[in-house]
């Protein structure tokens, strides 16, 4: 029996498991437990030589701050092992540090199929059954575009602005709408893993109209349709999964079309690819490292392959091509013709990463 004193005494409670980080409160003394996407990581010490790591996590709801000390060395040296975008589980106490929510973690550990609590799909949002077993360390990935509208349904002030535009440009409305987010749409979207050469190269297409029926020919099986919001879900979840994205040209084109329709559907653009343009994570834009300096001359990835002696695409579609050949139904065509420039991009990734960035202390 119970004496009636240690009845009073408050029994120790375990920690809380959070259904997502939507739903923390600071509070220095509750231990709770969630599931998320590790971000980011970055090690430091203080002025007092203090070690400890900075991290970015989060998860379909919300992305948070948090930090691992040197008094808690089993989630230090788990995180040192732990790799960009996995999923994982935390132990740790809500904080506020210069007013802002901060996670100090005690605990961290890879996140497994069976532990309790955790679906994917809180972590890493909708759609992730679609890339589950596409993810890449290196996401290679190349887009096309082309008109999202019929000018006969938009406005008359509309339709005339894309008109003037074109005629400044010398060029044809429907490429000036193919090269807009506002205007246009991706349909297709093709990636692999740039450290393999070998590895499949996969490609998400968005059939006119949303119809199959009305696609010519068959869809090879490394073809998946999709909605254009899908499409976007699924490269934002391939993203925040990749150690880096490796794109050419992408700061000027892909990335920015890539954002403007995430805005037109209302998809979470789950990592920031347009940051510092010196940087090399998490986005690689091939072209700033090859098409440098004033007198470069044309530096289209056709030419520079050419110039490095890689393989560069040999079929006889262009990037005016696509508008037309998707109106006729021919995605397979515009997604092959996708497939060879994700390739040829790969090729030269490789190349500068172990001619020039692996000589880089930012790589």
């Amino acid at each position: 029996m119970q004496s009636p004193v240690s009845e009073l005494v408050p029994r120790p409670q375990g920690p809380e498991l959070l259904a997502d980080l939507t739903t923390l409160v600071p509070d220095p003394n509750r231990l709770c437990v969630a599931y998320a996407s590790l971000m980011q990581v970055q090690e430091g010490r203080t002025r007092q030589g203090r070690p400890y790591f900075d991290l970015v996590v989060s998860d379909a709801g919300r992305t948070i701050a948090a930090k691992i000390w040197d008094d808690a060395p089993e989630a230090m040296e788990a995180v040192k092992a732990a790799r960009r975008g996995q999923a994982v589980k935390l132990l740790f106490r809500v904080e506020q540090y210069q007013g802002a929510l901060q996670l100090n973690v005690r605990k961290l550990r890879g996140a497994q199929d069976d532990d309790d609590g955790y679906a994917p799909a809180r972590v890493f949002g909708e759609g992730f059954e679609r890339v589950a077993g596409k993810l890449c360390r290196t996401l290679v990935f190349d887009l096309e575009t082309a008109p999202a509208h019929d000018p006969a349904t938009m406005p008359a002030s509309v339709v005339e602005a894309i008109r003037r535009h074109a005629t400044r440009e010398g060029c044809e409305p429907e490429l000036v709408m193919s090269l807009s987010p506002l205007f246009g749409q991706i349909v297709s979207l093709a990636f692999m893993d740039g450290e393999d050469l070998d590895s499949e190269v996969w490609a998400l297409g968005v059939p006119p109209g949303g119809d199959p029926r009305r696609l010519v020919g068959e869809v090879p099986p490394w073809l998946q349709l999709v909605s254009e919001r899908e499409l976007l879900q699924a490269f934002w979840l391939l993203a925040a999964q990749a150690e880096v994205v490796v794109s050419y040209n992408g700061r000027n084109f892909d990335v920015p079309f890539l954002l403007g329709r995430s805005l037109v559907h209302q998809v979470p653009a789950r990592v920031d690819l347009l940051g510092s343009p010196y940087s090399v994570r998490p986005h690689l834009d091939l072209y700033r490292m090859v098409a440098t300096g004033r007198s470069v001359g044309p530096a289209s990835l056709d030419a520079v392959c050419w110039a490095l002696g890689v393989e560069s695409p040999k079929d006889g579609m262009s990037g005016a091509d696509v508008a037309p050949a998707y109106a006729r139904g021919e995605l397979g065509a515009i997604a092959t013709y996708n497939r060879g420039d994700v390739r040829a991009t790969a090729s030269v990734y490789q190349r500068v990463r172990d001619t020039v960035l692996r000589f880089r202390e930012d790589w």
